[in-house]
């Protein structure tokens, strides 16, 4: 005989009991935590895309490729840092200083030898002077030592071509400044090579200048060539840059790159830095082009030999 299948108990009326019933699920409520789910997935995977897109952008306008190690860091304070190198034979073919020629080669950097406030000052001499012209192209010259000024695609003896005028842009306090900032440069450089500072000479081309990203006109524009300033410029020993302006903040690409074999190194100008090397094939050099913004910047240039030396610019 089979046995009887019974079916569940049912309480007794009015008993009370609950009686207890399964939740009903739908369709739509399963399909909502997966909803959710996709929406934070896509919305984190976005993210994730732009930021990645950021940095790259970020890396390709602030500098080049090839840059292997990085001497000078913009957020570095550095009281001193000096590298020596062997020297070239650039220097055997110039007749020789004793105690002044270069015998011991490097590169160094300071952050204290002008103030930050030194640096916008003598930026905004640089400024001044350049707003009576500039370059077409992406860099412009300021010499207040010859008087060289860029103008479109020609140099003007500002002096000459603006006259009286001159007076009423510069003042004696300007060209005064100059002057100290010269000296502590000077003084820098004797003391990082071991020299007597009178047996260093200020030489030509001393210059401020002016880059942007403004595609070049002339070959002057194209600043961003490898070279030798003992090559370029025999009459160079000694080269430094006083930067006034600031890598990532002002512009970007712009840095200075010293030319080694697999490992370039490279020095990211922040205001009042101050970079200064032997000038022979030992520091084979050139600067990334400007991708962004302004950069603005000195170059003061010593030479061993008297005969190349120039006399500090007067107040016209």
């Amino acid at each position: 005989m089979a046995p009887q299948r019974r079916g569940p108990s049912k309480a007794p009326e009015g008993s009370g009991a609950p009686e207890r019933r399964r939740p009903i699920s739908t369709k739509k409520d399963r399909a909502a935590p997966r909803e959710a789910q996709r929406k934070w997935l896509r919305t984190a995977g976005l993210g994730a895309v732009l930021a990645l897109s950021a940095f790259l952008l970020w890396s390709s306008l602030g500098s080049d490729d090839g840059v292997a190690e990085v001497l000078a860091h913009r957020g570095e304070v550095l009281a001193g840092r000096f590298i020596e190198v062997p020297c070239s034979e650039d220097y055997n073919s110039h007749r020789r200083f004793e105690g002044c020629t270069p015998r011991k080669c490097g590169r160094g950097v300071s952050d204290v030898v002008i103030t930050k406030q030194e640096a916008e000052r003598i930026r905004s001499i640089a400024e001044k002077g350049l707003s009576l012209g500039g370059s077409d192209g992406g860099a412009s010259i300021l010499d207040l030592h010859s008087g060289a000024l860029s103008v479109g695609k020609h140099f003007v003896n500002l002096y000459r071509y603006f006259g009286d005028k001159i007076r009423t842009v510069f003042s004696e306090e300007d060209f005064r400044l100059y002057r100290e900032i010269r000296q502590k440069v000077q003084l820098t450089i004797a003391e990082a090579f071991g020299l007597r500072p009178s047996s260093l000479h200020l030489t030509k081309p001393t210059f401020f200048s002016r880059i942007n990203s403004t595609a070049a006109r002339t070959a002057h524009d194209e600043y961003w060539h490898a070279h030798v300033d003992k090559v370029t410029y025999g009459s160079f020993d000694y080269t430094s840059l006083l930067y006034l302006s600031d890598y990532l903040e002002d512009f970007g690409g712009g840095r200075f790159v010293f030319m080694e074999e697999g490992a370039n190194k490279t020095v990211e100008p922040r205001a009042g830095r101050v970079s200064f090397f032997t000038s022979g094939s030992e520091n084979l050099h050139r600067v990334e082009k400007v991708r962004w913004g302004t950069r603005y910047a000195i170059t003061i240039a010593f030479s061993c030999n008297p005969d190349h030396g120039i006399a500090d610019p007067a107040f016209p």
